[in-house]
């Protein structure tokens, strides 16, 4: 049996793709307590740099959780099916949204329920024009469940994320991109290429400073704006004592290229 996410490194990239195409990548238990196991070796590897999350396969990015898994968790009783199904996909988009290096999705296919929820979780996304997005877990008779009737309300607005929710209606790559929950929309066979591309720009600064950044506005945003100012003013107390810091204005003062430490 192949290993439900598969894992790649070439040049700073982590690279990992959900491997279940036969089941559209949807994700069961063993799937998300890989990528938290991956995510965990990216963030201990200083010469990774960044994550391009996508999917196996021409049809699906994610398909959304293992219905045939997680109904037997619920039939096993709401306890059961709290802790095996909703903390455990909660904990796996907190954690790419938390994560201090830049994740990206490249939204190949079919992105429903869960698929969606990593895609609103992750600091960016590039989509194929082929992809397809959907909020459907309401035509199963249950609520999103990994972070989705909170964070595509603060990407979207409260009404035009009520109406996804409630409906369960399909929705293009174009709509997703004006709903802010994708970067941009790119032929199919440019999705990759997109995506590195995004990433290299992002790879030519510091590490330290953008890891203050994506904490930065994690946190903040779920925060009163003066306690928002604090943190910004916490992360920059942070990186400014940094080798980086110093490098970052010494080469535009000196007029060349930094070269960046990364500690």
């Amino acid at each position: 049996m192949s290993d439900p996410v598969l894992f790649e490194i070439k040049d700073n990239i982590a690279f990992l793709t959900l491997n279940r195409p036969e089941k559209l990548n949807a994700l069961n238990y063993a799937t998300n307590d890989l990528l938290l196991q991956l995510l965990d070796r990216i963030e201990d590897d200083p010469d990774i740099r960044a994550v391009i999350l996508t999917g196996a396969g021409d049809r699906a990015f994610s398909a959304g959780g293992d219905i045939h898994e997680f109904s037997q968790s619920i039939s096993e009783g709401v306890d059961i099916a709290v802790r095996a199904f909703v903390r455990r996909g909660q904990a796996m988009t907190a954690r790419m949204e938390a994560f201090r290096k830049p994740v990206i999705a490249a939204v190949n296919g079919i992105a429903f329920g869960g698929g969606c929820e990593i895609t609103e979780a992750v600091h960016l996304a590039v989509a194929s024009e082929r992809a397809v997005f959907a909020k459907p877990e309401i035509n199963i008779g249950i609520p999103p469940t990994f972070g989705g009737t909170q964070r595509l309300p603060r990407l979207a607005g409260r009404k035009r994320a009520l109406e996804l929710l409630l409906t369960g209606d399909t929705f293009s790559a174009a709509r997703a991109l004006e709903l802010g929950l994708v970067n941009r929309v790119v032929p199919h066979e440019d999705l990759l290429p997109a995506a590195i591309e995004l990433a290299g720009r992002i790879l030519r600064h510091s590490p330290v400073v953008a890891a203050g950044i994506i904490t930065a506005v994690t946190r903040g945003l779920n925060m009163p704006i003066g306690e928002g100012l604090q943190m910004e003013s916490e992360q920059f107390a942070r990186v400014a004592p940094s080798h980086d810091t110093r490098e970052g204005l010494n080469a535009w003062i000196g007029r060349r290229v930094p070269a960046y430490r990364g500690n």
